[in-house]
């Protein structure tokens, strides 16, 4: 069969397939085994009214058979040779466990895209600094002049491409050595991974997250360590060794069986030579691929951009500075990328200065730890805008960072009542509500001046109030917006 007129060999033509979940990367996966010729069953096990009209419209665009409020055996016809699973449909989900009893075979979309990719995945999990770790990584390979694919987990804006359409792509095209796929990769996409090995895999940081999901925190460890469970000794393993979990899983690698070749990275520790290693020597972001190789200097930590603050920043650069030095991008390339780093949308976001106070959209934070890192970052006195859904966290390790950096903080959503308990038993006093995102920009406006910062911070998810967290870092820019057009 052809694909963007390129004659590619399909291994799939007639043969059953069930896709589970009508979101982005499942219509994705529905989309291309159609093209390649298999019998595709696309369901999901909430109606068309929940999906909503885009979806379904999405979802019937495909050549498959679309059915919403889906039965068990409906989503698992007779003879369905295997299943490709969403990362929105948990791994506890009775279709996923039927199918398991059935002895069908259950990939992920990212493993189903890595079966048939020609291109090398650099790629990048943790529960912080995921996105902007990929895309920095991206941008660091583009100024070496390598051609980066940003995909995956990832979602800033308008950058929204599933691994599978990253994957499709360049399998249809005539690639060179110099095309790379870079992938944010959520533990949610690892759970039904078996074969998946990225040519580079990185594990920025594990804290508590999503636990309305993950039976335990060490489940959700042990979700995030699959990423390195399939390399080989050709790949390259890249770990947060400041960080007590990812470092346990460094710690473990030889007891885990683990083939990849493993990289520590660290903002506080100076390696010794025998040691691959990323870190800070001088004040100088280092890196030293092999073990007894040369130390390569990229660029003094104090030449970093406004776009990278604070020491999560560190870490996030130790990391892709390694990643993009092993994919062959020369040291000044790499500090150049660093240096001419715009930011991420919704990441630490600048969205404007207005009588002397700096508005920072950081609604991606949607969890305890992130907020603790973004805040610490901060070198204004700063108004902190916070609240959402909370995924069962505990929010007492923001009290400290709250006593030395928020002169006020304003709650809102659905946490907002838990999140005051928490920060007062800490002896945190400073807390008023708002009801709406415009409602805390107004109040966090009138309570900031000149110097000032006013950080929206959630540590929480969106979905109270907000479709996503994009939706939510919106809302704020058009609110500090309409402010500063009213002359506030």
């Amino acid at each position: 069969m052809q694909i963007n007129g390129v004659k590619i060999k399909s291994g799939y033509d007639g043969k059953i397939i069930s896709v589970i979940g009508a979101a982005r990367s499942g219509i994705s996966a529905a989309r291309f085994l159609t093209y390649m010729g298999a019998i595709v069953t696309l369901s999901d096990s909430a109606s068309e009214e929940k999906l909503g009209a885009e979806r379904v419209a999405e979802a019937r665009a495909v050549s498959a058979k679309f059915i919403p409020k889906a039965t068990v055996d409906e989503a698992l016809p007779e003879n369905t040779k295997f299943v490709v699973t969403s990362p929105g449909v948990p791994k506890t989900a009775e279709v996923l466990q039927e199918a398991v009893r059935r002895g069908i075979k259950v990939w992920s979309e990212i493993e189903f895209a890595f079966h048939f990719t020609m291109a090398p995945i650099v790629a990048t999990t943790g529960t912080n600094g995921k996105t902007t770790t990929t895309i920095l990584i991206a941008e660091l390979l583009e100024s070496a002049g390598l051609t980066a694919t940003i995909a995956g987990n990832v979602s800033a804006d308008e950058i929204k491409l599933t691994l599978v359409d990253a994957a499709w792509n360049s399998s249809a095209d005539h690639l060179n050595d110099e095309e790379i796929i870079v992938a944010e990769i959520s533990s949610f996409q690892l759970e039904w991974v078996h074969k998946f090995a990225p040519c580079v895999a990185i594990l920025t940081n594990i804290t508590p997250d999503h636990l309305n999901r993950h039976a335990s925190f060490e489940e959700y460890v042990e979700t995030k360590a699959r990423i390195f469970a399939a390399q080989q000794d050709d790949c390259l393993a890249i770990v947060n060794d400041d960080n007590e979990a990812a470092k346990n899983i460094a710690d473990g690698w030889k007891e885990r069986g683990y083939q990849g070749k493993l990289l520590r990275f660290s903002r506080t520790k100076v390696y010794d030579k025998s040691v691959p290693a990323a870190f800070v020597e001088n004040g100088v972001i280092t890196v030293r691929l092999e073990a007894g190789g040369e130390n390569v200097a990229i660029l003094p930590v104090s030449e970093l951009p406004q776009s990278l603050p604070g020491n999560h920043s560190v870490e996030n650069v130790l990391a892709a500075s390694a990643a993009a030095l092993f994919m062959g991008a020369k040291p000044e390339a790499i500090a150049r990328g660093i240096r001419e780093f715009k930011g991420v949308a919704h990441r630490m976001e600048w969205v404007a200065e207005h009588n002397g106070v700096a508005f920072i959209n950081n609604s991606m934070c949607t969890n305890t730890a992130a907020a603790v890192s973004s805040l610490s970052a901060m070198t204004r006195p700063t108004v902190v805008i916070a609240g959402g859904v909370d995924k069962e966290s505990d929010f007492s390790d923001l009290t400290p960072v709250l006593h030395s950096h928020a002169k006020q903080v304003i709650l809102l959503g659905r946490a907002a009542d838990k999140m005051e308990q928490t920060f007062r038993a800490g002896g945190y006093d400073k807390i008023i509500r708002a009801e709406s995102m415009q409602d805390a920009v107004t109040l966090a406006r009138s309570l900031a001046v000149a110097g000032d910062a006013v950080l929206l911070s959630p540590a929480c998810a969106s979905f109270d109030m907000f479709a996503d967290f994009e939706a939510r870092g919106s809302a704020f820019r058009d609110a500090v917006r309409a402010l500063i057009s009213e002359g506030k």
